[in-house]
């Protein structure tokens, strides 16, 4: 049964196109769902904290990075450290709404290494559940008042403001790499979609602008290939004026009489010591620069073309030399 051949070149590229669509979709969704996850954003736009009473709802929310206003801040005498590092001082601040105390981990250079009173502050911060540091805290606090744990547990917000915790440098990174990804997903998306609608304006197709008006050549190319190719292998053609790959790795078009220097190399795949086979791929390049890759092939079906296209074209040079590879690139 005769292939149909019927705008063979554009339906392949919508093809290539329509499996490109794929990749960048994938990686917008897994952008917004791992956004939605996690909240990188927040960590440099984070949200106004106007009232410390409503901490729980927004750790529930996973609206956990704040800019937050704080009065009336006490040390607690005790600090965080982090591989023998003090990365933070404890202090505590008093909430009159809900009769309770709200425990605050301050930086060492914003609360000058432990002063014993703030009056005011702004920070950033991350809100946090009471982890195991915040809970030996709480012990040693109830130690020192002669309080019971439970009791002062009763009257401190189970969750804390960190300033520690806000790491910049890992929120702007993360940020302009999903932000530049997304970006460049978005533009690939809108690019295929382009080129399914108008093939002519693909990559394959602008090469053919070297060598005259390109929606012209490509309906020729098409016209030729639909009325009867004078060479066919599974991904190549040749017709009466063009070379065309139409393969998975990807589509190219020159006119044969362009062609100024073909030839082979052969690949051997194996699986450590074990050689299971031998692909061949073509090699075209032709005038104003343009250079064609045709890989995984036979060696019969290269053979097959490049004989058809030395004989189509007898200025074209045969196979590869030092001699070729400098009368192509002009060099003496």
């Amino acid at each position: 049964m005769q292939e149909n051949y019927e705008h063979y070149i554009s339906r392949n590229i919508k093809l290539l196109y329509r499996k490109r669509l794929l990749a960048p979709i994938l990686y917008l969704i897994f952008t917004a769902v791992f956004a939605a996850a996690f909240p990188i954003a927040s960590v440099l736009f984070p949200t106004e904290l106007s009232d410390v009473s409503g901490l729980e709802a927004m750790y529930r929310a996973n609206d956990v990075f704040v800019s937050a206003s704080l009065d009336d801040l006490k040390f607690t005498g005790y600090t965080k450290t982090r591989f023998q590092r003090t990365i933070g001082y404890y202090y505590y601040t008093k909430n009159p709404k809900q009769k309770e105390c709200l425990i605050v981990l301050l930086s060492p250079s914003s609360c000058e290494q432990g002063l014993p009173e703030i009056d005011h502050i702004r920070i950033n911060g991350k809100i946090l559940q009471a982890d195991a540091s915040c809970d030996a805290l709480l012990k040693n606090l109830s130690a020192d008042l002669a309080w019971t744990n439970s009791g002062i547990r009763d009257k401190v917000n189970p969750c804390l403001i960190s300033e520690p915790d806000v790491r910049y440098g890992t929120g702007i990174l993360l940020c302009t790499v999903f932000i530049a990804g997304s970006l460049f997903a978005a533009g690939s998306i809108l690019l295929s979609l382009l080129y399914i609608q108008k093939p002519w304006l693909s990559p394959p197709c602008r090469k053919l602008g070297h060598f005259g008006k390109t929606k012209e050549l490509l309906a020729l190319a098409e016209e030729e290939l639909a009325t009867l190719p004078q060479l066919a292998t599974e991904d190549m053609f040749i017709t009466e004026h063009f070379f065309i790959e139409t393969s998975k790795y990807g589509i190219a078009i020159v006119p044969i009489q362009e062609i100024i220097w073909i030839y082979k190399h052969s690949t051997l795949h194996k699986l450590f010591w074990y050689h299971f086979s031998i692909s061949y791929t073509l090699h075209i390049t032709a005038n104003k620069h343009v250079y064609i890759h045709c890989p995984k092939n036979t060696k019969s079906d290269i053979d097959g073309i490049i004989d058809y296209l030395s004989e189509a074209n007898h200025n074209i040079l045969v196979g590869f030399s030092e001699y070729n590879r400098r009368k192509t690139h002009g060099v003496n």
